[in-house]
């Protein structure tokens, strides 16, 4: 796997941005950051391969992302009443995989969502596709490994 630091490094920053747009919920530039058949995905175990056959905490393509993006963004919407916040704290974003139109990241972290008076924190990985796009990247791909995913879990609202 032959790639230049300066790509490794523009890769990372690519995912310390996207987690500063989702913690400033900046939700629609989150989304932005999508390929149009881009897909985020919570699997219920982190050794599922498949999330079409089998329970997902969830999995959506940019429209499902829309719907969410949208009731989070309602001023009425019951669940955000206090309004939800969110925290990435982020290891090094590694390279896995490249192929030249691909490149595979993993990135541990901690994932801290809060509302009210409750906070709730979880250790996940996030593994991220990523295909270049002009001077950038997309997501083709973001699937993120809770560490407890399988256990009974709290509604989480925002994007881990």
């Amino acid at each position: 796997m032959n790639v230049s630091n300066a790509t490794r490094e523009a890769l990372a920053e690519f995912i310390y941005e996207e987690a500063r747009l989702l913690d400033e919920k900046r939700l629609d530039q989150w989304q932005d950051l999508f390929t149009s058949d881009g897909v985020y995905w919570i699997p219920l175990g982190c050794d599922q391969q498949d999330p079409v056959d089998h329970a997902s905490i969830t999995y959506e393509d940019r429209l499902l992302l829309k719907l969410r993006i949208d009731r989070l963004q309602q001023p009425r919407a019951y669940s955000q009443q206090p309004a939800s916040r969110c925290l990435h704290v982020l290891q090094l974003p590694r390279l896995e995989g490249a192929d030249g139109r691909m490149y595979r990241m993993r990135t541990p972290m901690i994932y801290c969502e809060a509302r009210g008076d409750e906070q709730w924190t979880y250790a996940a990985v996030a593994r991220h596709e990523l295909v270049p796009h002009e001077d950038t990247f997309r997501i083709r791909l973001k699937r993120v490994d809770l560490l407890n995913g399988d256990a009974p879990l709290p509604a989480i609202q925002l994007f881990p």
